[in-house]
């Protein structure tokens, strides 16, 4: 069931024996746990060149020659990418796709998990399928592949015109553009990456570097009036459709709308950018001095600064509150509203927050083992995996998934009692 509110937030707690699997299996790979705690799985060799995935204590019917890449998506579907008789495929649930590729790789979902897409090389072309679906034009290469929101439509960057490594002139004229659902643009270009399809699904926009010291944005293969020193990916408004983006000019960075200058502040970077989900605010990961980061929404920096790494920079649901991951003289910390959370830990994943943002959490490393940091407390579990935590659509109760001493455990707690 893909709708948290469906999910069983009554049962406090159950458990599943994994580390009888080992003594089943010549090996068993990384466990995965499915959003909702439901089910745990984990890539299994059962003989020479001979796999399965074992569900719950449950293998997968039909075995393959080879299985990679084994994930949870948002829906809690369990797709992996597989092999057989030579050729690869998608196997979601333990049911392949009909199509097989030469080669499959980089597989990726929208954020509801409702659509599963692939590149693939068949024929030595290659191309992009969604929820078995093949493109029907393909390309001499492709890369930096992207998915709409709703999962209906998918992008890549592709190369339109044969060169060989050596053939600089060729390369400078450009030989790059993108492919929306397998349409290519009608320009090319020196190089293309950093795309997004619009909500609505009918646009793309991306980098694109016009020669090889000119760089902007073009939106369906149409490149704004304006050039850059450089740029980084652009980002749809959720509400009005406009289009922003970071730019650097005159050595500085600062963040462009539109093609025009949107923010007056400049930077010695400025990447990330993020709305919340009203699309009021905007906010970016920036560098107001050299090796100091921070996050400024809209156009104010954080007073807070740290001097070495700053990346997952999220909204809370109602977005009031902002979080992210950074890192400082040497540890790692929960940044939330300008504020590190006083715990250092050896590793931390970007927080979640609860809907009115009162609750935020994260999975963490501690001392060789991952725990939970909720509002800046460290719970006591410790555990040789986990996942980050989940939020009762209300807020009031909360998910944690783990791997401890060899039982995979689920926990709903209430929020009273974490804090």
């Amino acid at each position: 069931m893909s709708d948290p509110r469906l999910w069983d937030w009554e049962t406090n707690e159950k458990r599943i024996d994994v580390e009888a699997w080992k003594s089943r299996f010549e090996w068993v790979e990384e466990f995965q746990a499915s959003p909702d705690g439901e089910r745990v799985a984990a890539v299994a060799n059962i003989g020479e060149g001979e796999f399965t995935v074992c569900v719950n204590g449950e293998d997968w019917e039909t075995p393959f020659e080879k299985i990679w890449n084994l994930r949870f998506t948002p829906d809690n579907r369990l797709a992996a990418i597989v092999s057989d008789a030579g050729e690869w495929t998608v196997a979601v649930d333990e049911t392949p796709w009909e199509n097989r590729f030469g080669y499959v790789w980089d597989m990726l979902w929208n954020p509801s998990g409702s659509a599963v897409a692939v590149c693939f090389q068949q024929d030595m072309t290659y191309g992009m399928a969604v929820e078995d679906k093949p493109w029907e034009e393909t390309y001499q290469h492709i890369t930096d592949p992207t998915i709409s929101d709703d999962g209906a439509h998918t992008a890549a960057t592709v190369q339109v015109t044969a060169a060989s490594e050596t053939d600089i002139d060729l390369f400078k004229q450009g030989i790059m553009s993108a492919a929306l659902d397998g349409t290519v643009w009608d320009r090319n270009f020196v190089n293309v990456w950093g795309k997004r399809i619009s909500p609505d699904g009918k646009r793309l926009a991306a980098e694109v570097r016009l020669s090889l010291y000119e760089y902007t944005i073009a939106v369906d293969g149409v490149p704004w009036e304006k050039t850059f020193q450089t740029v980084w990916e652009p980002c749809f408004h959720p509400t009005d459709g406009s289009i922003v983006a970071p730019v650097r000019v005159g050595g500085k960075w600062t963040l462009a709308k539109n093609g025009e200058i949107f923010w007056s502040g400049r930077y010695g970077q400025l990447w990330h950018v993020r709305f919340s989900p009203d699309g009021r605010k905007t906010a970016a990961i920036v560098s107001p001095k050299f090796g100091k980061w921070t996050v400024a929404v809209d156009d104010s920096p954080w007073s807070t600064r740290v001097d070495e790494l700053l990346t997952d920079l999220c909204f809370s649901p109602d977005g009031n509150h902002i979080g992210a991951v950074a890192k400082n003289g040497g540890k790692w910390f929960v940044l939330v509203d300008d504020r590190l959370w006083s715990r250092p830990c050896d590793m931390v994943w970007q927080p979640v927050f609860n809907a009115d943002g009162s609750c935020a959490a994260a999975k963490v490393e501690v001392e060789g083992k991952y725990g939970f940091l909720v509002n800046g407390r460290l719970l006591p579990f410790r555990a040789e995996a986990a996942w980050s935590p989940s939020f009762h659509p209300e807020g009031k109760r909360m998910l944690l998934r783990s791997v401890e001493e060899g039982t995979y455990v689920r926990r709903v707690l209430p929020i009273t009692d974490v804090l």
